[in-house]
């Protein structure tokens, strides 16, 4: 989501960094980004039903997202190694660096990075008054702020598997799952504008791909079906718990990254 390399410094740290154009991208390929492991159309599953709260259903997306991207990120954790992987980057050369709680910036391998920001969600997602799960506890004010935090640190952890995992995602056989996760998380991003286009710039080729509804008989399906993504799991609500917990465990009260090109 050196994000990620190249000489100069930005005077703006939160503007985009200019992207490697040749970089080759296995999964904006076709078959590549064909493949789903369901056929539906994200736009109206997005859709808020009539007279639930607002806040309820981020909060039952943020759980549903976080436990999918730690599952998938389980599945190929075993390459994403200290040496394979010592920086957290993500498609045209753009690294991602971690600030701690004193504010302070460092570069950590992608492994660490991964962790901390597991830890971080799940320690929110666990939080009581951040996530209330008792009657009469009401969400906070900064909630949607919270959530955007959230979700921008889970597409930093979904480009990073299409930057440097895809193709172990393919060859497990796992490409479609990542694809229908990454067009429903994109497809609720853009309708309730939680993430900002300077996070997305690195992948914009990819969800323009898949974020535009294809009809059941123009997919290339997978063979098999299992494991659908959560779009069933809009009917939780903010009471559910974050049953996949964070592969690695941290202390870190993390609070900021940022996008940089060195």
């Amino acid at each position: 989501m050196d994000w990620f390399m190249g000489k100069g410094r930005r005077k703006d740290k939160d503007s985009p960094s200019p992207l490697v154009q040749d970089e080759q991208r296995q999964y904006l390929q076709d078959p590549c980004v064909q493949e789903r492991i369901i056929q539906a159309d994200f736009e109206k599953i997005v859709d808020i039903p009539f007279s639930l709260d607002y806040c309820e259903w981020l909060a039952t997306h943020v759980i549903s997202f976080f436990n999918h991207v730690n599952l998938l990120y389980g599945a190929i954790s075993e390459y994403c190694t200290l040496e394979g992987c010592p920086l957290m980057n993500g498609p045209g050369n753009v690294q991602y660096f971690w600030h701690d709680e004193k504010g302070k910036k460092f570069k950590c391998t992608a492994p660490e990075y991964v962790d901390y920001v597991m830890s971080f969600i799940q320690k929110d997602i666990l939080e009581e008054s951040i996530f209330p799960t008792k009657f009469g506890n009401a969400f906070p004010s900064t909630f949607q702020m919270i959530v955007k935090r959230i979700h921008r640190y889970l597409f930093h952890v979904l480009a990073h598997i299409y930057h440097a995992h895809y193709n172990e995602v393919h060859i497990l056989g796992l490409h479609g799952h990542l694809n229908t996760l990454f067009a429903h998380f994109m497809v609720f991003n853009l309708r309730y504008d939680l993430l900002e286009e300077k996070e997305t710039d690195v992948l914009q080729d990819l969800i323009k791909a898949l974020t535009t509804f294809v009809p059941a008989e123009t997919m290339n399906p997978l063979t098999s079906t299992s494991g659908e993504e959560g779009a069933a799991d809009s009917d939780n609500t903010a009471q559910a718990t974050a049953t996949a917990g964070p592969l690695v465990s941290s202390s870190t009260n993390e609070l900021e990254t940022e996008v940089t090109q060195t």
